[in-house]
C-alpha cells in the first residue's frame, strides 16, 4: 500500500465514525461468523444463498467488509435487538437448517448482541444506504476478463483435427486423461501443458499430418498447383484455418521455409509443425489486440457451441466485420446452433455435468444386482442423453427434464424399470403413474451414479441434486471427523434413514446433513441400480464364505419422507415430486444458467458475473425455458456485457 493511502485512512479512522464502527465489525463480529463457517453457506453458490445473508467476496477491501456489516441490518429487531436473526440463527435459539454454528453466551455471540445493538440504532437514512448492499454490492466489481488464452480439452482437439484435417479417429484418447475440476473438464485453471501431454501433442502432430496426405484430405487444403504463389497462398489459407486468425507476416515467411524442395513433403512438415503450435493448441479468448477481436470472439462462439474450431464462413465474418455487432453476432450464432455438430457438442456438456463417466465406471454386487453391466450403464447414459436433445432441439421448456413422465428406454432399462421391453431400441415410453418416475431424477443414470456397490446413499443424493441441480456448495466435513456409519447388523437391522441418524445427533455432522440427507431420503423407493422397491431389503451372508447356508434377508419398511432445506414447499416422497419441485424453484431454473456458463467459460462464476448470469437467467425464463435460446443470449453477454447492461436482451435477438 502506498504512504499516501496509508495516511489517509489513519486520518478517515480518526475523524469519521463509521470506520472505526467497521474496523470493530471486522476484528470481532465478521470473525466469529468466518470461524463459525458462515461463509461456506451463505456465499453465492451456497446452500443459504437464497437468504439475505450475503458474504463479500473471498479477500474483499475493508470497504466492502464495513458496507457488510451494516447491511445485516436487514436481519436486526429494531425494538428488540437480541432477539434478531442476527442473534438467533447462528446460535440456533430459533431453528437454523444449519445447525448451532456459535454456542449461545460465548464471546462471538456477545459481539453479535453488540453489533446488533449498534445497528438497531443506525440513523433511518444510513439503514436505507445499507440495505443497498445486498442489491448493489457487486455492481462495482470489475468484470473478470478471463483468460487470454484457453487450451483446446481433448475432445476438442479430435473435433478441431477432424474439421480440419478429417481425421476420424479419436487421436486425443491416447492423451494422458483430464481431471474434473468445477464439475468439468475444460476449466482453464487445469489446463496446464505437462511434459507427457507435449510428448503426446509431438507424437499425435506426426500422425495427422503424415494421415492427412495418405487419406488425400490435403488436397482440400492445397487448392493450388504447386508453384511459389501456391505455396504462399497454401500458407496463408491453412495458417488462418490452423490458428484461427491471420498469420503475421514474419509467420508467413517462417513456413515458407518449410516449403523449400519437394512441395507436398514441404506441406506435410508446415501442417506437422502448425499441429505442435501453441496458436494451435490454444485458442484465443481475450485479446487487446482490436483487429485479432473479431477472430477471438469467433473462436468463442465456435467452441462454445462447436466444441470444435470455427469454418470458414464464420472467419470470414470475422474479416468482415459482421461479428462486431449483436446482430451479427446471434445470426452466427443460430447458423451454428443449426449445424449438426451443435448436438454433438452439447452432448459433451451433458455427458459431463451429468457425471456419465461415474456410472459407466459404476461397479455392482454382483449378488445383489446381477442384471447390472457395462450394457445397462451404456443405456442409462443414453436414456439421458436422448431426454435432454428432445427438450434442447426441439425448443421445448427445459425444465420438463425433471418432470418428463416418459423415458427412452431400450430392453436392458425395460428390465430394471419393471416394464415391458420396448418393440425399439430406446423408444419413448410414458412411465405408469404407479412408478413414480419422471425426469432425471427418476432415471436409473442419477439413481446409480448416487449409490454404493451395494446399497443407495441418501447423503450422496442429496448432494448430487444440491450441487448439480441447484448449484449450491456444500461444506467438507471438518477435520477428524469420521463418515463412515456402523455397517448393518443381523442382531439390529436398520434403514438407511435410521442408519443416517447419527447425523442428526452429532452437532458437527448435523449442520451439513440435515442440508443433504433429507433429500436423498425422498428418493430410497429406488435401489442402487435405479429399480423401485416397496421395502428395503438387507441380506447377511454367512461369515464363513465356504458356508452353504442360504444368506439371511430382512426386508424392512421404508420412510421416504423428504425435503429441500431452504425451499419452501418442498416435501416430497418420490423423484417425480422432487422434479416438479426443483422445475419450480427459481434457485434450480437458474442453476441450468449457471452449470452452462461455467461450462462456457471454463471457471465458475464470480461477483462481476452475477449480472451477467441474472440477465440470461431471465431472458431463459421469459423464453420459456428455451435452452437453445439461452444459448444465444449467452454467446451476446459475452461479446456484448456492457451493451446488453443497459437494455432488454429479448429486444436484440435476431431471427
Amino acid at each position: 500500500m502506498y504512504h499516501h493511502e496509508v495516511f489517509w485512512l489513519l486520518i478517515s479512522a480518526m475523524l469519521i465514525p463509521a470506520a472505526a464502527a467497521g474496523t470493530e465489525f471486522s476484528r470481532t463480529v465478521y470473525g466469529a461468523l468466518e470461524e463459525a463457517g458462515c461463509r461456506s453457506c451463505h456465499g453465492p453458490d451456497g446452500v443459504a444463498s437464497p437468504t439475505r445473508l450475503h458474504f463479500p467476496e473471498p479477500g474483499a477491501t475493508p470497504g466492502r467488509i464495513e458496507a457488510f456489516g451494516k447491511s445485516l441490518v436487514a436481519l436486526v429487531d429494531r425494538e428488540n435487538p437480541a432477539s434478531s436473526l442476527l442473534v438467533t440463527k447462528p446460535t440456533n435459539r430459533v431453528p437454523h437448517a444449519g445447525g448451532r454454528r456459535i454456542a449461545p453466551g460465548s464471546e462471538a455471540d456477545q459481539a453479535l448482541r453488540a453489533w446488533a445493538s449498534r445497528l438497531a440504532r443506525l440513523p433511518e437514512s444510513e439503514r436505507i444506504q445499507a440495505l443497498r448492499y445486498e442489491r448493489d454490492g457487486a455492481r462495482d466489481q470489475e468484470r473478470h476478463a478471463g483468460p487470454v488464452l484457453r487450451r483446446m480439452t481433448h475432445a476438442q482437439y479430435n473435433n478441431t483435427v477432424r474439421d480440419l484435417l478429417g481425421e476420424l479417429g479419436q487421436p486425443a484418447s491416447q492423451f494422458p486423461p483430464e481431471d474434473f475440476v468445477n464439475g468439468f473438464k475444460n476449466q482453464y485453471g487445469a489446463q496446464s501443458l505437462s511434459p507427457m501431454l507435449f510428448e503426446a501433442y509431438s507424437a499425435g502432430a506426426e500422425r495427422l499430418a503424415r494421415n492427412a496426405f495418405r487419406r488425400g484430405a490435403i488436397r482440400r487444403l492445397i487448392r493450388c498447383d504447386p508453384s511459389p504463389e501456391c505455396g504462399a497462398e497454401f500458407i496463408r489459407s491453412i495458417g488462418l484455418r490452423m490458428f484461427r486468425r491471420p498469420l503475421s507476416p514474419a509467420e508467413q515467411r517462417r513456413y515458407a521455409a518449410l516449403l523449400e524442395g519437394d512441395f507436398f513433403e514441404g506441406a506435410r512438415s508446415v501442417i506437422e509443425a502448425m499441429l505442435q503450435s501453441p496458436h494451435f493448441l490454444f485458442y484465443l479468448d481475450e485479446t487487446p489486440d482490436a483487429a485479432l477481436k473479431p477472430y477471438a470472439a469467433a473462436s468463442r462462439l465456435s467452441y462454445m457451441i462447436w466444441n470444435s474450431t470455427p469454418d470458414e464462413a464464420l472467419l470470414d465474418s470475422a474479416a468482415s466485420g459482421a461479428l462486431n455487432s449483436p446482430e451479427g453476432l446471434t445470426r452466427a450464432a443460430r447458423r451454428l446452433l443449426d449445424d449438426p455438430r451443435a448436438k454433438e457438442a452439447l452432448g459433451e456438456f451433458v455427458s459431463q455435468w451429468l457425471r456419465f463417466e461415474s456410472v459407466l465406471a459404476a461397479g455392482r454386487d454382483r449378488r445383489l444386482y446381477p442384471d447390472f453391466s457395462r450394457e445397462t450403464a451404456l443405456a442409462m447414459t443414453e436414456e439421458a442423453r436422448r431426454l435432454v436433445d428432445g427438450l434442447v432441439w426441439q425448443d421445448r421448456n427445459f425444465m420438463e427434464v425433471f418432470t418428463a413422465d416418459y423415458g427412452y428406454i431400450n430392453t436392458e432399462l425395460a428390465r430394471v424399470y419393471g416394464l415391458p421391453a420396448p418393440a425399439g431400441e430406446f423408444e419413448r415410453v410414458t412411465f405408469p403413474p404407479e412408478s413414480e418416475r419422471a425426469g432425471l431424477l427418476g432415471q436409473g443414470l442419477v439413481l446409480t451414479l448416487t449409490s454404493t456397490p451395494n446399497e443407495t446413499s441418501p447423503t450422496a443424493r442429496g448432494l448430487f441434486v444440491r450441487e448439480q441441480f441447484l448449484c449450491q456448495h456444500v461444506p467438507d466435513p471438518p477435520p477428524g471427523v469420521s463418515t463412515d456409519l456402523p455397517p448393518p447388523s443381523e442382531a439390529k437391522p436398520q434403514t438407511n434413514r435410521q442408519r443416517l441418524g447419527v447425523h442428526a445427533a452429532d452437532q458437527a455432522c448435523a449442520s451439513c446433513h440435515s442440508l443433504i440427507d433429507p433429500i436423498g431420503f425422498g428418493l430410497e423407493k429406488f435401489d442402487a441400480v435405479g429399480a423401485r422397491r416397496e421395502r428395503q431389503k438387507l441380506v447377511f451372508y454367512p461369515l464363513d464364505r465356504k458356508s452353504k447356508e442360504p444368506p439371511r434377508i430382512v426386508e424392512l419398511d421404508l420412510d421416504t419422507k423428504g425435503q429441500i432445506a431452504g425451499v419452501p414447499d418442498s416435501d416430497f416422497s418420490s423423484p417425480r415430486e422432487l422434479g416438479e419441485v426443483l422445475a419450480r424453484t427459481a434457485q434450480c431454473q437458474e442453476c441450468v444458467v449457471k452449470q452452462y456458463f461455467r461450462y462456457v467459460a471454463g471457471r465458475t462464476e464470480e461477483a462481476g458475473d452475477r449480472q451477467t448470469i441474472r440477465q440470461v437467467f431471465e431472458e431463459f425464463r421469459r423464453s420459456g425455458f428455451r435452452f437453445r435460446e439461452m444459448m444465444v443470449t449467452l454467446a451476446l453477454a459475452r461479446e456484448f456485457p456492457t451493451a446488453r447492461e443497459g437494455g432488454d436482451v429479448s429486444r436484440r435477438r435476431t431471427e
